[in-house]
């Protein structure tokens, strides 16, 4: 087994690109329920927040394994790249870019790990497969 622990390992700094991306996911998804407006605002805003939920837990999960593994958190926040356009529309356009680099990046762990830490795999799939 590969050792994962230290600062600057490329599990650590994998696991610290989660860390960004899931934080700037509760950015993200708390801005957008801010910004919805409308008819349809209390189911999407519900959704919306639940994410931001979500991705928070997700946060907080990658940042207990880099402390485990002797790392140090990021404070530093993934892209945060916004249209200024608010319809539902460019929202979920703009959600679904951020989910897909998000999994990329459980990918990139997944390909890191595999065979070598049973930990992290299972870590990557659950989440991968979330």
């Amino acid at each position: 087994m590969a050792d994962h622990h230290g600062t600057q390992s490329p599990v650590i700094e994998a696991l610290n690109t989660i860390l960004e991306f899931e934080l700037a996911g509760v950015v993200r998804y708390t801005h957008y329920a801010l910004m919805v407006f409308g008819y349809n605002r209390i189911p999407i805003v519900s959704w919306l927040r639940s994410q931001a939920t979500e991705s928070l837990g997700h946060a907080d999960k990658a940042g207990e394994i880099i402390t485990h593994l002797g790392g140090h958190p990021s404070l530093s926040i993934g892209p945060l790249l916004e249209t200024h356009n608010h319809d539902i529309g460019d929202i979920l356009r703009e959600s679904l870019a951020h989910e897909t680099a998000a999994l990329n990046a459980y990918k990139a762990l997944l390909k890191l790990v595999e065979g070598d830490s049973v930990m992290l795999e299972e870590y990557a799939r659950e989440m991968i497969y979330q």
